[in-house]
């Protein structure tokens, strides 16, 4: 069965994590499906994205400019529910980003907004393509 069986991210402030990524995950229809006291997990789709601290941080902040991970894009359902997203990210921590060509950065058919939170991860919320 091809696709992903679950994303790592590493944080250096959970509890910023987990305000930040709990909402942004829940919004988008994910679920809690675990916690410990290092992280937890969010499940949909069949896949799962961890959020865990680890004692072999090398800095503070993901830097998504460097080799690695850029973001996270993600199903967020008709233009109307991306919208609704990008108004409420605020107010939860993240920053949207290309105000300027919202909501069509990524193309003149791409209906999607960019957010960053506190500790520099950058996600996607995309909406579904009209038939």
């Amino acid at each position: 069965m091809p696709g992903f069986h679950h994303v790592e991210l590493w944080v250096a402030d959970l509890d910023a994590a987990k305000k930040e990524w709990g909402w942004l995950l829940a919004r988008l229809g994910f679920e809690l499906e675990q916690q410990w006291p290092e992280g937890e997990s969010w499940e949909a789709g069949g896949a799962y994205l961890t959020l865990t601290t680890s004692p072999n941080l090398s800095q503070p902040e993901h830097d998504r400019r460097q080799p690695g991970v850029n973001h996270l894009a993600f199903h967020a359902g008709s233009p109307d529910s991306v919208d609704a997203v990008m108004a409420e990210a605020p107010e939860h921590g993240w920053t949207p980003l290309y105000h300027d060509r919202y909501p069509h950065a990524g193309g003149e058919f791409h209906y999607a907004g960019w957010l960053q939170n506190g500790a520099g991860f950058k996600a996607e919320v995309v909406a579904e393509q009209a038939d």
